[in-house]
């Protein structure tokens, strides 16, 4: 078995719908992810190419994908943050996702590695997500990664959300 992470390709929209569907049909869908199956599923072909698209290339948004075989394991997304008032430019890694057959490979950690790796390079210092209270399996990987609770919480469509962050500063 020979792990594999690159960024999603264009042409690549159905692969990316398939595994946004395996993952919001995931039993722990529920406190994992804002979107529902119900709502993904009816979703024109053209919102699934443009998405797979938008995250292909760019600064704005990226998609990572673990392969195995040609097979998608799993998956990351990135989003570049602008700086908003207060709030600092930075990075949100979102839509963390390995089929349960994979967890315990050290999947996530290749993911997580070429999120973070990307946010660098196009400039962030600042790296965070965000974490349901109650997904410990989630927030082991996160802190083997690096991120630690920023003590920040909020309630979302799913509950209690923890925000976890890495930092480096500029020049390290």
């Amino acid at each position: 078995m020979s792990l594999a992470v690159r960024r999603v390709h264009a042409d690549e929209w159905e692969r990316v719908r398939e595994l946004r569907l395996a993952a919001l049909g995931d039993p722990d869908a529920g406190i994992a992810f804002y979107g529902s199956l119900d709502r993904a599923s009816v979703q024109p072909d053209d919102f699934w190419r443009r998405r797979a698209e938008r995250t292909a290339a760019g600064d704005a948004d990226a998609q990572f994908v673990a392969v195995v075989d040609d097979e998608w394991v799993g998956s990351a997304t990135v989003l570049s943050r602008p700086a908003e008032g207060d709030v600092p430019a930075h990075a949100d890694i979102v839509a963390v996702y390995v089929r349960p057959e994979h967890r315990g490979s050290g999947t996530i950690d290749a993911l997580l590695a070429a999120a973070i790796a990307w946010a660098r390079s196009i400039g962030h210092d600042r790296v965070q997500l965000t974490v349901h209270a109650s997904n410990t399996r989630a927030q082991r990987a996160y802190r083997r990664a690096g991120f630690v609770p920023t003590g920040a919480a909020f309630t979302g469509p799913n509950g209690l959300e923890l925000v976890f962050a890495q930092e480096t500063p500029a020049g390290a």
